[in-house]
């Protein structure tokens, strides 16, 4: 009889870890997200089909799961203490997320919402900074990337990191946003060179550049606004 097949020995596209990280979590049974954090089973039977027996005895009923105590989850062979309690932990955590409103994410469809902002991460800068905003198609906040940091009147920029960003983030609409530590809002020839890079590397990527705009402590320059974009 062959010897018994260790989650290590299976197909790449089989194994609890690398499938989460390649297909993304909603692809993976209860059984392996929580094998994942057990790591181990014991000789003989994988961590995915120890909780594949447990999520049996349990109806497969995540619920019923967390109900068990450490003291029952410790009866089965390949459960000790450490993992009780890691499992209890992922339930108790579950239970919490499904409680939890979800984080309302801000809404930056002008450039004076974009300019409140950022203003407080940028106002007291004695450098320039230049900061991308992706949003998606509703014009919320996915995240924000500081792209670059520079010198007193200038920053180097390279566009294709703003790209990637924009891809990586699933973001349909961008912004971005830079500091002027003089005070002054009048954009530089290479802001302006700078924004139309920008807006033609968006028009290739079909992305939509909403702004391009100019923080000072005080007051902004909006692309948009002044109709150069």
């Amino acid at each position: 009889m062959s010897e018994r097949l260790t989650i290590a020995n299976w197909s790449p596209d089989d194994q609890p870890r690398e499938k989460l990280r390649d297909h993304g979590p909603e692809t993976l049974s209860n059984a392996e997200l929580i094998a994942i954090l057990i790591g181990s089973g014991r000789p003989g039977v994988t961590a995915v089909e120890l909780m594949q027996q447990i999520l049996s005895d349990c109806n497969n009923n995540l619920n019923t799961l967390g109900k068990k105590s450490i003291h029952d989850l410790c009866q089965y062979n390949g459960i000790g203490e450490a993992k009780a309690i890691t499992i209890l932990a992922a339930c108790e955590l579950g239970k919490r997320r499904q409680a939890e409103t979800p984080e309302q994410r801000p809404e930056l469809n002008s450039a004076t919402r974009v300019y409140n902002h950022m203003h407080p991460l940028m106002q007291d800068l004695d450098v320039e900074e230049f900061w991308v905003l992706l949003l998606n198609q509703s014009f919320r906040l996915i995240k924000k990337v500081r792209i670059a940091h520079g010198g007193i009147s200038e920053v180097s920029v390279d566009v294709r990191i703003i790209m990637r960003e924009a891809v990586l983030s699933n973001a349909t609409i961008l912004a971005v946003c830079h500091n002027h530590p003089s005070g002054s809002i009048r954009p530089s020839r290479q802001d302006d060179d700078l924004t139309l890079r920008i807006k033609k590397a968006c028009d290739v990527m079909r992305l939509y550049l909403m702004d391009h705009v100019i923080i000072t402590d005080g007051q902004y320059f909006s692309y948009h606004e002044s109709g150069r974009l």
